[in-house]
């Protein structure tokens, strides 16, 4: 596994990876301390519910989510930021299409 990224990433140049029905990722830049995605979500595509031990905030750069932690519901869109500690549980459903913007420490080695 590389363990950084290059430093300048344009995003024609990524490609997208699957993440799900409806939804696809790239990964912007990473090295082993932390790593940062951008999550894109069609319209009533699900994240599910999950956790990780990885540290995670989230910064909604479009679109309209229903965002679950530990069992908690909150509406965000464009403009919010969540956090969400390791080992929460977590999901969310995208109302309005959109892009969230991920933050992990550490790496998600699973994404490379």
């Amino acid at each position: 596994m590389k363990t950084t990224s290059d430093s300048f990433l344009m995003h024609e140049e990524i490609e997208w990876q699957p993440a799900g029905d409806g939804i696809r990722r790239q990964i912007m830049g990473y090295d082993d301390k932390m790593m940062l995605v951008k999550v894109e979500f069609q319209k009533d595509s699900i994240g599910y519910e999950h956790a990780h031990y990885h540290s995670q905030c989230t910064y909604v750069a479009s679109g309209v989510f229903e965002f679950i932690i530990e069992g908690e519901k909150k509406i965000i869109k464009k403009g919010d930021g969540i956090y969400i500690a390791p080992n929460l549980t977590h999901g969310t459903k995208c109302l309005e299409a959109g892009i969230l913007i991920d933050v992990f420490s550490p790496i998600r080695e699973d994404f490379i």
